[in-house]
């Protein structure tokens, strides 16, 4: 197994690295689609097909809406190309608040993050009340090498059901909408 997923991450690694010298866009898409499936296979080889799923269905969504923004971008690049000379100096003004902007956002949220990190349990108290029986039992109980996989499987199979079945919706509405826009 770890042979085959030195060989799996060796060919993520080719894929990333041909993205980035790739001559256009779609070639680096579809190898960057490489990369994230490559993963879901990782995943499946480590026992944990929960992650594989979430990653597939992320994976998927991801690369069907950067492909439709790429082919319909692509169309209209030569149109922009005139407007956008002589809208540079606008958007240097742009440029400069909207950098301001993430600067004040990012102070909101570090502040944020030190007030609410400050309530946590200091590291290494741990708090097992409730997850002590899924520590002890699991391995028992679901005959999963896995505990994550026999929790999220066993114990909590209607959730994981759950889960799927509402990113398996999103995917769909992403295809309804890229199609309806499509046909416009």
């Amino acid at each position: 197994m770890e042979l085959l997923l030195s060989i799996i991450l060796g060919l993520m690694i080719l894929g990333a690295i041909y993205a980035l010298f790739a001559r256009d866009l779609m070639s680096a898409l579809i190898s960057c689609g490489i990369v994230g499936y490559g993963l879901v296979i990782c995943f499946l080889l480590l026992q944990a097909p929960d992650l594989a799923i979430v990653q597939i269905v992320v994976e998927t969504i991801t690369l069907l809406i950067m492909i439709a923004v790429v082919l319909d971008s692509s169309r209209e690049e030569l149109k922009e190309k005139k407007a956008a000379e002589v809208k540079l100096s606008h958007f240097r003004k742009w440029y400069v608040m909207n950098v301001i902007l993430i600067i004040v956002c990012l102070v909101v949220l570090l502040y944020f993050f030190k007030e609410v990190t400050s309530t946590l349990d200091p590291l290494g108290k741990h708090l097992t009340r409730m997850s002590t029986a899924y520590i002890e039992y699991a391995a028992e109980k679901t005959g999963s090498a896995n505990l994550v996989t026999g929790v999220l499987f066993d114990f909590r199979g209607y959730d994981t059901l759950g889960e799927a079945t509402i990113l398996f919706t999103a995917v769909i509405g992403v295809l309804t909408i890229l199609r309806v826009k499509g046909k416009k």
